[in-house]
């Protein structure tokens, strides 16, 4: 499939999320539909368990929440999240038949001994989810930041392109801002 970005109405939908550990035992997840022209288009909600393994599945209850068979690119903002909570992102990409992006914005060595550490109960499965993600790519943006990203459906070009055209200052692409406001002010009004 090819990704037409220069098209005006170009959508992605961008999800990122917000909790307060210790406090919350859900986090709140927030999606936003943005243009390439950067109109917003739409939002959609959910819910993921603090240290659970659940946000896979409310990634995809979101998609499917909003009916729409216009977006073109799923953007995720990490796939630990929640605490933990890992998504598995290839059964995000062959569920939904998205191509889809999902950014980081650190180095690391890995979590293995967090997972370990922290969920004996289940961290094979945490692991086992983690590593089927597969390695991160360094993308250095138009704005000098640089991104780690996993990508599925596309070329590094592409997600490249794609980071860019959505991506007005600093290292964190708008669908991704916006749906981290949307998630941290519905949970600043429930706490």
């Amino acid at each position: 499939m090819r990704l037409h970005v220069h098209k005006k109405a170009f959508r992605v939908l961008g999800v990122s999320e917000c909790f307060i550990k210790g406090v919350s035992e859900k986090s709140i997840l927030a999606g936003v539909i943005l243009r390439s022209d950067l109109i917003i288009d739409g939002f959609t909600f959910s819910r993921a368990t603090v240290g659970g393994m659940d946000a896979t599945d409310s990634v995809l209850k979101m998609y499917r929440a909003l009916n729409r068979n216009d977006i073109n690119v799923l953007m995720l903002n990490g796939c630990v999240i929640s605490w933990y909570n890992v998504i598995d992102l290839q059964r995000v990409y062959e569920e939904t038949g998205l191509p889809l992006i999902c950014v980081t914005y650190e180095e690391s060595p890995g979590l293995e001994k967090y997972f370990m550490e922290l969920f004996p109960e289940d961290y094979e499965k945490r692991i086992e989810i983690y590593h089927k993600n597969g390695p991160r790519t360094s993308i250095r943006l138009h704005t000098g930041f640089d991104v780690y990203v996993r990508f599925y459906g596309m070329t590094v070009e592409e997600a490249k392109g794609i980071l860019n055209k959505f991506t007005l200052h600093g290292a964190v692409p708008e669908p991704l801002r916006i749906a981290r406001l949307l998630a941290r002010g519905i949970m600043r009004m429930l706490f």
